[in-house]
């Protein structure tokens, strides 16, 4: 019996311990630097190599940093995160992979603030295209903050959740240069459309193949922002069969290649409101779907298709 006992005694204080371990090696604030280790704690005098390290040492909730450049590896998040690359040069190069996918909890909220996403499109690069910059799966919500993405094969950011009430935020952001396109909102489950909202606040989406996608039951407002110099549309909102809709405020359309602004399909929308649309081949193409302006926009000089109209024009209110 007394050995029993001391051997219950001592289970359960290596149990304990084991416990203390773990939630000492899990810190609400971990770091990264260019020539850091990743056998390192993460802590600021012990800096952690890579985000992915970090990020397993990172307790949910809590916050990696970087003391200085450097190239930080491309990431799966599975919980609630903030990486901050600010001031640094935070980089995340991806060849042949995505650069950082969400794959969280239904609860989590994960925040990317300045970080140079690159896909390694680049004169002369030998080496395999990154496939998306940041592809979100699942999680509450996602904001990507004062951050570059560029050179991608398949989306700049690819927001296609798999569960509904996923948000997206974009602010301050530059998506360039991502030769399938810029930013993709879609709801995705098995196939089958689950609501997707977005946000997006002076994002400037240059020289993808199309700027802004939104398809089936997809929901964006877009305020303050530009599209130029895209292969096809500036802002195409593309429906099989459930309703998608982009709604721009402030936004400059410009030297994209098909139109400035397109609404395909009968269940797709486009509402336009102080927006400058010029200088594309087509500046307005309504495929069946419908655009709405609130008749405060300017629309000139698209050419040689022409300016195009609305389909409906309403009153401010």
């Amino acid at each position: 019996m007394k050995t029993k006992l001391i051997s219950s005694t001592l289970l359960a204080a290596g149990l304990l311990l084991a416990a203390a371990s773990s939630l000492h090696a899990q810190a609400t604030r971990t770091w990264v630097s260019g020539t850091g280790d990743d056998a390192n704690p993460c802590s600021r005098t012990a800096p952690c190599k890579t985000f992915a390290s970090a990020l397993s040492k990172t307790a949910a909730g809590g916050e990696i940093n970087c003391i200085d450049n450097g190239g930080f590896g491309a990431v799966t998040i599975t919980k609630s995160i903030t990486i901050d690359g600010t001031p640094t040069l935070a980089a995340v190069l991806a060849s042949g992979s995505n650069g950082i996918v969400i794959n969280a909890g239904p609860n989590d909220v994960v925040t990317l603030r300045g970080l140079d996403i690159n896909g390694l499109d680049l004169p002369g690069n030998t080496q395999p295209l990154g496939l998306s910059g940041i592809r979100f799966l699942t999680g509450k919500e996602l904001h990507v903050e004062n951050c570059t993405v560029y050179g991608f094969s398949v989306c700049g950011i690819d927001f296609e959740p798999q569960a509904a009430g996923s948000l997206l935020f974009v602010n301050n952001c530059t998506v360039r240069d991502n030769p399938a396109g810029g930013i993709l909102v879609k709801g995705n489950l098995n196939g089958s459309p689950v609501a997707s909202n977005a946000s997006l606040e002076k994002v400037r989406l240059e020289r993808n193949s199309f700027g802004l996608r939104v398809e089936d039951s997809g929901k964006v407002t877009v305020h303050d922002s530009v599209a130029t110099g895209n292969a096809s549309n500036g802002v195409l909102v593309f429906t099989a069969s459930i309703a998608a809709e982009a709604n721009l405020d402030n936004c400059v359309l410009t030297n994209n290649g098909t139109n400035g602004a397109k609404s395909q399909n009968p269940t797709s929308t486009v509402r336009l409101s102080n927006c400058t649309i010029t200088d594309n081949n087509t500046g307005l193409s309504s495929a069946g779907g419908a655009i709405i302006s609130f008749g405060n926009n300017r629309i000139a000089g698209n050419a040689p298709g022409g300016d195009g109209a609305p389909t409906q024009t309403v009153s401010e209110q």
